[in-house]
């Protein structure tokens, strides 16, 4: 019997588990594919902003990679949970030690706040249980940055206390500045209506060690000398592109100022002398919108490169991204999706979704950021959601 070669993917989140769902059932006869991820468990990241400090449902952010890819052939994936320190021509390298050969690569780490360490569901859930707690005791309560998990995390705060302070602080004089102004334009009405404050076009100093969740109150200073009182400050930003491992492999496919690994629109990484090593997601520099839905689009670019060079053919196919869109949470039972203008000179669109606060199903699962989805399709038949 031949034994079968490796196609590693990198990363556990949602990129990374579409590539793995498309892949493994086309190459399970002349490939094995292997998840390594530092998680123990899959973290559903839509629902973070929320339980940072809305309690009662954080366990099931976390779901058992244990059966993650029941639908592909039996034995043709695994998952090992490790920390990639260096990527070689044929293998990767773990902090521990461990070299695992590869003939093709898919970086899908996404981004975050080096240097990486392994976790499990309980840590991540205490840290979760933290925040909860200090929130619960705050007066002030301050967000800096104000991008779609700062924003969210906001107006969940503020709806859950309505009696609490609640500032984001943005160095940008514009919110989600990536889109079309009228986004700033909605998220700014809809905060200043329930009360949230604003404090734009202004950088907070933050302490090298960051904000403390315990202890006395503080003052988050900004850039201008003003003091905004704190009794909990949350940073929703500094996270970066997870491209540290690829420098050992190839230092030119690695943006110096962004950090994102630059790709082709083959999603194989720009350096032509390693065709067999892939980037998706929110760690390759694409040209698309960071968010789990153009995600799923590269990654089926990238599979079907994949399956296309393993089977000899030299058609590629190529990643277009999409018009950049969004769908945020604006408190808790409500939600906007919004597109940027298809071509200049266009309006965007835009849809408001108001859920209710009733007794439903649905308004539960909402309310519980879907996370029953993802149990359903990681771990089907699982109802002990803390395991």
């Amino acid at each position: 019997m031949a034994v079968l070669k490796n196609i590693i993917v990198v990363g556990g989140s949602y990129c990374a588990t579409y590539v793995i769902d498309d892949l493994a059932p086309r190459v399970h006869k002349t490939h094995h594919v292997i998840m390594i991820e530092k998680n123990s468990h899959m973290q559903h990241i839509f629902a973070f902003p929320r339980i940072s400090t809305v309690p009662g449902f954080e366990h099931k952010a976390f779901i058992p990679f244990t059966n993650a890819y029941h639908e592909t052939p039996p034995h043709s994936t695994s998952i090992v949970q490790g920390v990639v320190t260096s990527v070689l021509p044929d293998k990767v390298v773990l902090a521990s030690g461990e070299e695992i050969p590869y003939e093709y690569l898919v970086m899908a780490t996404g981004t975050g706040r080096p240097p990486l360490q392994l976790t499990t569901k309980a840590q991540s859930v205490h840290g979760f249980n933290l925040l909860q707690s200090r929130a619960k005791q705050a007066k002030d309560i301050v967000v800096v940055g104000g991008g779609a998990f700062g924003i969210q995390l906001a107006f969940d705060a503020k709806q859950f206390y309505p009696s609490k302070n609640v500032t984001i602080v943005h160095s940008k004089t514009e919110l989600l500045n990536r889109f079309h102004p009228k986004l700033h334009a909605i998220v700014q009405e809809r905060g200043a209506a329930i009360g949230i404050n604003f404090a734009l076009g202004q950088r907070a100093k933050i302490p090298p060690n960051g904000f403390p969740i315990s202890g006395p109150s503080y003052f988050v200073e900004l850039a201008d000398g003003r003091r905004i009182p704190a009794d909990l400050a949350i940073c929703c930003m500094g996270a970066v592109p997870l491209s540290g491992p690829l420098l050992s492999l190839s230092p030119t496919s690695v943006e110096p100022r962004s950090g994102e690994i630059r790709v082709q629109p083959t999603l194989q990484i720009a350096d032509p002398e390693f065709p067999r090593v892939f980037a998706v997601g929110d760690v390759a520099a694409t040209g698309g919108n960071k968010a789990a839905a153009p995600g799923f689009a590269q990654a089926a670019v990238a599979v079907q490169n994949m399956v296309n060079m393993i089977e000899g053919r030299k058609e590629r196919v190529e990643y277009t991204p999409d018009v950049p869109g969004i769908h945020l949470a604006i408190g808790l039972h409500s939600y906007v999706t919004f597109y940027n203008p298809k071509a200049p000179g266009q309006a965007p669109s835009f849809q408001f979704v108001e859920l209710g606060d009733g007794d439903s199903e649905e308004v539960r699962q909402w309310y519980e950021c879907r996370c029953h989805m993802v149990w359903e399709r990681r771990a089907p038949g699982v109802t002990d959601y803390y395991l």
